[in-house]
């Protein structure tokens, strides 16, 4: 089992920058593919960013390319998401997901999520 804790959520003004950060624990992580995805309020959750396990791939999706970097420092079991150039339509709840294998876009495919943490960007 992996336990997944995200942190580093907060208000915003549109164009400026956060970091979030994800803690993974319990069984090692290392290999298994991690992922950034998000939910706004009445809406979908959808996938924002991933990282394979391996190579260390990433995964954006459309709206997030050029803006969102993924990285992962597997020493410490950290997944982070650098979000610049913040708009309003990225306000939501950011969850991080973990699954043994390698990546998926869907979030039904991914095993372990953490509670989410939420980042709101004022306009």
């Amino acid at each position: 089992q992996v336990q997944l804790v995200e942190s580093g959520g907060g208000l915003v003004q549109a164009g400026g920058s956060l970091s979030l950060s994800c803690a993974a624990s319990g069984r090692s992580s290392s290999s298994y593919s991690m992922a950034w995805f998000r939910q706004a309020p009445g809406k979908e959750r959808e996938f924002a960013a991933a990282i394979s396990g391996t190579t260390s791939n990433t995964y954006y999706a459309d709206p997030v390319k050029g803006r969102f970097t993924i990285s992962r420092d597997n020493a410490k079991n950290m997944v982070y998401l650098r979000i610049n150039s913040l708009k309003p339509e990225d306000t939501g709840v950011y969850y991080c997901a973990a699954r043994n294998g390698g990546f998926r876009r869907r979030y039904d495919e991914y095993e372990h999520w953490g509670r989410g943490t939420q980042v709101t960007v004022s306009s």
